[in-house]
């Protein structure tokens, strides 16, 4: 079927004009300093405003003990 109406070049790009892909927005944890999402849990200490909700020593540890489970 022939398109009866075609869209210009200028009418699809402001169609498609948020579909431009972002950079996440970074910030410095207050603990470790070091990049993270906001409102997220730091991954390099596990805190969140000022807590620590997050153990990462157990963390690795149980990320290790799975790997040298799957090797030997």
């Amino acid at each position: 079927m022939v398109i009866r109406m075609r869209h210009t070049r200028a009418h699809t790009a402001n169609r498609r004009s948020h579909h431009a892909l972002v950079t996440p927005t970074l910030r410095k944890c207050e603990n470790c300093s070091a990049l993270k999402l906001p409102h997220r849990a730091c991954m390099e200490c596990g805190t969140y405003r000022g807590k620590n909700v997050i153990d990462v020593v157990a963390k690795t540890k149980k990320r290790q003990a799975k790997i040298k489970k799957r090797e030997g």
